[in-house]
């Protein structure tokens, strides 16, 4: 116990050592990036296992349904044990879950595999109220957002890395790669992480009582989850379908539908600008800002549907990648920013509310517009992602309510 208190103390009063921002940053995107390695191979998966466009989407979809489950289940453990023994026990069970996809023989063991992923995956957001715990309040903002690059930067990236090779060695080859490259990184954290005091004196069934009573007692967590779920909707809706609608608009391949997640990235190297102007100019701020950002640029996508077939539309939905993403990075970081602050106390707590609306969120978006997209088409993907966005914005602009007094939450 001793030994933890002084190590993280230590931690936060001489800031965090540069080479452990970037492990943090390195193992929360390499996590995450597991959850999106499947969106630009769903052509050759579907090729594969002899599947249609609907049946196909389920695989995404019961991805990010796991992660959801592990947000809600796994992260609240954050607070009452040491955040560097869970990390390792999730980076260990996430490599094993990755070979297992891999070998996946046929569909059921695949949507198994994919299940075990999601809820796996969640090792990335035990990295983040880590960095938090390990600085001050003036400094959140710029840490988080350091930390975040690395996660976005995954996200993003994953969809590139996973189409090149999908195209060029089969789609099994990515999840081997992926399997072999977590185990690395879990070595590494295993060498390089802190231990960590617990926050919590909560029992597990106390720890996860106390959900609802943080859901309760902050309406600015209520409205950060909510907000972020409509925002991520979008995001969800419109990766999704992107590798689809590349193959039949346009004939190409998972290699092109993995390089618009290049463009995508040029947004999460701005992440840790956008902590440090969560810190300057407050985060409320921020979130208006990313979802005007974000909901402008899914309505320019929708405008510019008429020209399809146009050799000038892939470059437009190029840029548009970038500014839709940039919003809703920009609102993510200040939506984290905000709980941190507001529940010092219960970082992994709040922290698993506000992303299990995320991606409750992405589950949901990533259902709709599978089944959109089968129906009506692109088009309709994006019209979902426009109003889903737009009513995170008109979220955001409604006024802050009080915080309600209510015990028991620590």
């Amino acid at each position: 116990m001793m030994k933890s208190m002084h190590n993280t103390h230590n931690t936060q009063q001489a800031g965090i050592p540069g080479y452990l921002i970037f492990m943090l940053a390195l193992t929360a995107g390499m996590a995450v990036a597991s959850l999106y390695y499947c969106q630009p191979l769903l052509a050759l998966l579907g090729n594969d296992f002899h599947l249609n466009s609907a049946t196909v989407g389920t695989l995404p979809t019961l991805t990010q349904a796991g992660y959801a489950l592990g947000l809600l289940l796994l992260i609240p453990l954050g607070d009452k044990f040491d955040r560097r023994r869970v990390i390792l026990i999730k980076g260990l069970a996430l490599a094993a879950a990755l070979a297992f996809t891999a070998v996946s023989p046929g569909l059921a063991p695949l949507l198994l595999a994919s299940f075990i992923v999601g809820i796996t995956a969640t090792m990335a957001q035990d990295v983040i109220p880590a960095a938090a715990a390990m600085t001050d309040s003036s400094q959140r903002g710029r840490i988080v957002g350091q930390v975040m690059t690395g996660l976005l930067t995954g996200i993003l990236l994953s969809r590139v890395i996973s189409g090149f090779i999908g195209e060029w060695f089969g789609w099994r080859s990515v999840y081997l790669a992926a399997a072999a490259s977590m185990l690395l990184v879990t070595i590494l954290l295993w060498r390089a992480l802190p231990r960590f005091t617990p926050s919590s004196t909560l029992s597990v069934g106390q720890l996860y009582r106390s959900l609802f009573s943080l859901l309760v007692k902050y309406p600015s967590l209520q409205k950060a989850a909510l907000a972020q779920g409509l925002l991520n909707a979008a995001f969800s809706a419109f990766w999704t379908t992107l590798a689809l609608m590349l193959f039949q608009s346009f004939h190409l391949g998972s290699s092109a539908a993995g390089l618009f997640g290049l463009a995508g990235a040029v947004g999460a190297l701005t992440a840790p600008l956008f902590g440090k102007a969560a810190d300057h100019f407050g985060p409320q701020r921020m979130t208006r800002i990313g979802a005007l950002l974000t909901s402008v640029s899914f309505l320019l996508m929708l405008a510019a549907g008429s020209w399809i077939h146009s050799s000038w539309y892939l470059p437009i939905l190029a840029i548009l990648t970038v500014s839709f993403d940039m919003g809703v990075q920009m609102c993510l970081i200040s939506h984290q920013t905000i709980i941190y602050n507001t529940a010092p106390q219960a970082m992994s707590r709040a922290n698993a509310i506000l992303l299990a609306g995320v991606f409750i969120g992405m589950t949901s978006g990533s259902f709709v517009a599978s089944q959109l997209f089968g129906l009506w088409g692109w088009q309709a993907v994006i019209a979902f992602a426009t109003l889903s966005s737009t009513l995170a914005l008109l979220l955001r602009l409604l006024p802050e309510r009080r915080t309600i007094s209510y015990d028991n939450v620590m």
